[in-house]
């Protein structure tokens, strides 16, 4: 499979030279040439098979034959290897619970993913990588928790200083060896802004092999498509008579990772009816929706951290799959846009009246299914553990939020680098630190 720049089609590369570019060498991102539809008995058998083998068919069109069948096949194995389940909170609403992974957050599967990707091509072409990641909340423990002890990978973190929990922050800041995290004194965009710009700086990125972790990299959002065919297979197991089931599928969205990757499972052949683009204040997606015109915004902070994305990377590739029309997109997604308090209130209702305990961003999907249409099967992504939320999920509802007992969290002292958000200090560092 080929990619392509979402603003230059003529920027063409195969699947390995666009996870170590992260970036094709323009102002877009980049996406496959096409995108292959599954066949009919794949999804007729799809309630039987595993997560790690539908993981394996979904993804190995996108890998092609540059990774041989029985190497490819341990590394989605090893991706997916804790559970997806999903979860009844009353009637016709299930939550997909995506937190069940080392760091509790739904981008285990994609930065365990890329990690193991990475790993192969670096050890493979015995070259030394470096990650760049920049992170609102959950992608940099992940990321973190992924590349920790991979052969020649080093792993910079970006955070907004301030705007993380405590608990994000250890799961980045305690590792060391091939980790160092790095707090910006800034926004979540500050801190995307230098990974980009660190990208386009070409003499900067061949001389130090940079990628990156994020949702702009290929190999980071496309194996997020895996957990919406496997919810689909697990409905199947619910309801077996039932051929056509219409499912809705609620997304809590920052950088829109999770939400291109739901539409590029649709376009696939995986039967979602409708989305719901579920953000906090920043709502510069549903506003595109309403209004026709993108316009970033400057992020702003809530409880849903993760979330607080002002400009969207991934918009490029929404823009890419329905030809710059929004009013295309308004067929599959519709946006809604919810406040702090609104969240609260979430999180208190459903644990009263379902005994189901959601983190703050589960709570902005749970909220946003108001906006589902109102026939079918609905779905939230419960994105993270409400254990990272502690302090904000106790403080509505009645009792304990107690930490899995597969967790533990390092209590080694943490290794913090602090940086202005000047682009000419970050690449000082950057290059004194190689």
């Amino acid at each position: 499979m080929n990619y392509l720049s979402t603003d230059n089609p003529s920027l063409i590369a195969n699947f390995e030279e666009a996870v170590f570019k992260g970036l094709p060498d323009s102002k877009g991102l980049f996406m496959p040439v096409q995108i292959p539809i599954l066949s009919s008995s794949f999804f007729n058998k799809l309630s039987k098979l595993s997560l790690a083998e539908i993981g394996f068919q979904v993804l190995s069109p996108y890998v092609g034959s540059e990774i041989n069948e029985p190497t490819f096949k341990d590394i989605v194995a090893e991706t997916l290897s804790f559970s997806i389940p999903l979860k009844k909170i009353h009637d016709q609403i299930y939550s997909l619970e995506l937190y069940h992974g080392p760091t509790l957050a739904f981008k285990d599967v994609g930065a365990r993913f890329l990690a193991r990707i990475i790993g192969h091509f670096a050890t493979l072409n015995e070259r030394k990588i470096t990650v760049l990641v920049a992170t609102s909340g959950d992608t940099g423990s992940a990321v973190a928790h992924g590349f920790y002890e991979v052969p020649n990978v080093d792993v910079l973190i970006l955070y907004p200083k301030g705007k993380v929990s405590e608990f994000q922050r250890k799961q980045m800041t305690t590792l060391g060896k091939n980790i160092q995290a790095i707090e910006i004194d800034g926004v979540f965009d500050d801190c995307q802004d230098l990974v980009k710009k660190s990208f386009l700086d070409r003499k900067l990125q061949d001389e130090y092999n940079l990628t990156s972790a994020n949702s702009i990299n290929v190999a980071r959002f496309l194996p997020q498509m895996i957990y919406y065919f496997w919810a689909i297979a697990q409905l199947k197991k619910d309801y077996a008579p039932t051929p056509n089931l219409e499912v809705n599928v609620s997304v809590p969205s920052g950088n829109y990772g999770n939400l291109t990757a739901g539409l590029i499972a649709k376009r696939m052949g995986l039967r979602i009816n409708h989305f719901i683009a579920a953000s906090n204040a920043n709502n510069s997606f549903s506003k595109y929706l309403e209004t026709g015109s993108y316009k970033p915004q400057p992020s702003i902070s809530t409880l849903s951290n993760a979330m607080d994305v002002g400009n969207p990377s991934n918009v490029r590739r929404i823009d890419a799959l329905y030809d710059f029309d929004s009013r295309k997109m308004s067929y599959d997604i519709t946006g809604a846009s919810f406040s702090d308090q609104d969240c609260l209130q979430t999180i208190d209702q459903v644990y009263e009246q379902y005994n189901y305990m959601l983190d703050p961003h589960g709570a902005i999907g749970y909220k946003a299914l108001s906006m589902a249409p109102k026939k079918g099967i609905n779905i939230i992504l419960e994105t993270a553990h409400p254990i990272k939320f502690k302090e904000v999920v106790e403080a509505v509802i009645p009792d304990q939020v107690l930490m899995p007992n597969h967790i533990q969290v390092n209590a080694r002292d943490e290794n913090i680098m602090s940086l202005s958000n000047e682009y000419s200090n970050f690449k000082e560092y950057l290059i004194s630190s190689r």
